[in-house]
């Protein structure tokens, strides 16, 4: 299997291979690499594609506290392992919160952004007594049916099948997301820096996101510089690229053609 020994971590992904240009695509939490095999389907043929694992989820262990900062810096370590000298980068909701400090951290590696129902700054205060009471039932007894459900209500967009990914969380040692889950809530705000992401953009969110409102989309696409739109995706929730891959494709494949 495929791991890279990289930034003290040994960290699990995917790649294609090939001479083509090269599209990094960073999963949200609790999730893996697998969620995007749509756009790996698709785009493939035209592009080099790697996946990856990140801190906690997948076949990575997390090992010890760490920051989207600590993430980003794996994801620049994976492509100096794989040579690859700059990527497109595509991440959806934390795999955001890592692309765009990818891009403060290394513009020069950083082609483009894809930017999937993803957010620049905190969790709201109010919605937080929530998710640690969430996160302390699922660390203490586990995902139970019942809370798998609450959870993938947040991600997973209204009548998409979700049991596969519920089974994952179930089946996966329940500490392992005391981890990620602190890196989510004691992220550090990025918006006064968003205005220093040089590389060119493209935003998705679905307009059924029941974890990040569209109005945050909307002040990502006004804020960063080089922004080339906002694709608003009818009926899909927080994975849209998961459960509406046609409807970010076609847009994500037009975007990184003119940044070729």
């Amino acid at each position: 299997m495929p791991f890279a020994d990289v930034n003290g971590q040994h960290i699990y992904f995917e790649d294609t291979g090939g001479r083509e240009v090269a599209v990094l695509f960073s999963h949200g939490l609790l999730m893996d690499h697998e969620m995007f095999e749509p756009q790996v389907k698709a785009l493939s043929d035209e592009f080099r594609c790697i996946t990856w694992d990140e801190r906690g989820f997948g076949q990575t262990e997390a090992r010890g506290a760490f920051t989207y900062w600590d993430s980003a810096d794996d994801a620049l370590a994976l492509l100096s392992h794989l040579g690859v000298d700059d990527a497109f980068f595509v991440g959806m909701s934390q795999g955001g919160f890592i692309s765009m400090r990818a891009a403060l951290r290394s513009p020069n590696r950083v082609r483009g952004l894809g930017l999937i129902d993803t957010n620049a700054g905190v969790e709201p205060e109010e919605a937080r007594p929530a998710y640690e009471a969430m996160a302390t039932e699922w660390v203490t007894n586990g995902p139970s049916d019942a809370l798998a459900e609450v959870v993938a209500g947040l991600i997973m967009s209204p009548g998409y099948d979700h049991s596969g990914w519920v089974a994952k969380w179930q089946a996966a040692p329940k500490e392992a997301f005391l981890e990620p889950f602190r890196t989510l809530m004691d992220r550090d705000d990025l918006w006064d820096r968003v205005p220093d992401i040089i590389a060119p953009a493209i935003v998705f969110h679905g307009e059924a996101d029941a974890s990040i409102a569209m109005g945050t989309a909307e002040r990502l696409a006004d804020e960063l510089p080089n922004c080339e739109g906002l694709v608003r995706i009818a009926g899909a929730g927080h994975a849209s690229n998961l459960s509406h891959p046609d409807a970010v494709n076609g847009p994500l494949v037009d975007f990184l053609r003119r940044h070729v």
